[in-house]
């Protein structure tokens, strides 16, 4: 009898000891990092920023944007979000932050929105009228002839010899080759839908450009921080468009700075 006893207490005490480590407390959580490519791009361009965020210990997932329209695009990464059980950090880069803006909303578990060299409309914006507000962007006279679509809309592509330049000038050049092979189109629609109602206006929001953006000048990425009220903004000088693929760590730190703020 004393050996049952003996026997039913230690087992009590490993039981014990078992439940105390798997019940974390909810804020010792680290949030699910959701990465938003935008126009161009594919979910490759994150690859620096991903391997960053996993070796701190993070779950990331590199959500597809169809590029098709910011309603639809949204509700795309809106049943990604739905998916993760947990506190997420929406990141969106480019045209992937007009996405986000829309996206988080009505997402309990969304606990930031961090824009990495991302446009971050108001109500009734557009990512086409917002690029051109401010001097600096000169994408027009580096896209390609559109591919004309089925139901009458376009497709646009950077010509590949102006990728460089345009895109990634501060990417060896031979990986921007192949970015440039790789590019995803983006509809014209998609730069020319009006923006609904931003979830930067509810949520804490972080930003990170660079100041040789081409794409977006960098006096829209500056004037949309502000205007989002950002936490942190970071211009990382002399960064293109892809700051993300150039500047990994700096974009990681940003977003692991979102991921811990309270």
């Amino acid at each position: 009898m004393k050996i049952i006893n003996k026997l039913a207490l230690t087992l009590s005490v490993i039981g014990s000891a078992a439940g105390g480590a798997s019940a974390a407390p909810a804020a010792d959580i680290k949030p699910t990092v959701i990465l938003v490519h935008g126009a161009f791009a594919d979910s490759a361009s994150w690859n620096g920023v991903a391997a960053k965020l996993r070796s701190d210990g993070y779950q990331v997932i590199g959500a597809a944007n169809p590029l098709r329209s910011v309603k639809g695009d949204a509700s795309s990464v809106a049943n990604v979000v739905k998916s993760v059980k947990g506190p997420v950090v929406l990141v969106g880069h480019s045209y992937g932050g007009a996405v986000i803006s829309a996206a988080a909303n009505g997402q309990a578990n969304v606990k930031s929105l961090v824009y990495v060299a991302a446009f971050a409309p108001d109500q009734g914006e557009t990512a086409l009228e917002l690029s051109g507000r401010y001097p600096g962007g000169t994408l027009g006279s580096a896209l390609a002839e559109p591919v004309a679509l089925p139901d009458g809309g376009k497709d646009f592509y950077i010509q590949q010899d102006k990728f460089h330049q345009q895109f990634a000038a501060d990417v060896p050049k031979a990986q921007a080759e192949l970015m440039a092979v790789g590019q995803r189109p983006i509809a014209e629609a998609a730069l020319t839908e009006a923006a609904g109602a931003p979830a930067w206006k509810n949520l804490p929001s972080y930003f990170i450009y660079g100041t040789a953006d081409k794409n977006i000048p960098a006096a829209a990425l500056g004037f949309m921080a502000e205007r989002a009220k950002s936490r942190k903004t970071v211009a990382v000088a002399g960064a293109s468009h892809v700051v993300m693929t150039s500047h990994p760590d700096a974009v990681a730190k940003l977003i692991e700075e979102a991921a811990q703020a309270k």
